[in-house]
């Protein structure tokens, strides 16, 4: 049973940095690329940041590019995401997601980007 477990989020002011973690279970982690996605109040879902099995390549969406960083540990089974310089409307549910099982989603984690 595929697994996913966000953690990191939280209210920080603009200009801040947090890291988001996702720890997956139930599959082969290093078998999967692994994706980043959020979704804000109103708003559909959508693409953050997406990171290869064995890390050789990284996409970002052009409205973080820049400002975060994903990582993946095959050890641990974790992805991260690092957010850096964060805006307002970086404001949003975050959820990771498996490239092997894209209907898998776990709770997510909540952003809030405020003075």
């Amino acid at each position: 049973q595929v697994q996913l477990v966000e953690s990191g989020g939280g209210l920080v002011q603009p200009g801040g940095s947090l890291r988001l973690s996702c720890a997956a279970s139930g599959f082969t982690f290093s078998r999967s690329g692994m994706r980043w996605y959020r979704q804000a109040p109103g708003k559909e879902r959508e693409f953050v940041a997406y990171i290869t099995r064995t890390s050789s390549t990284k996409n970002y969406a052009d409205s973080v590019k820049g400002r975060f960083t994903i990582s993946r540990d095959n050890v641990k089974n974790t992805v991260y995401l690092q957010m850096n310089s964060l805006k307002a409307e970086d404001t949003a549910v975050y959820y990771c997601n498996a490239l092997l099982y894209e209907n898998q989603w776990g709770q997510g984690t909540q952003v809030t980007v405020s003075s």
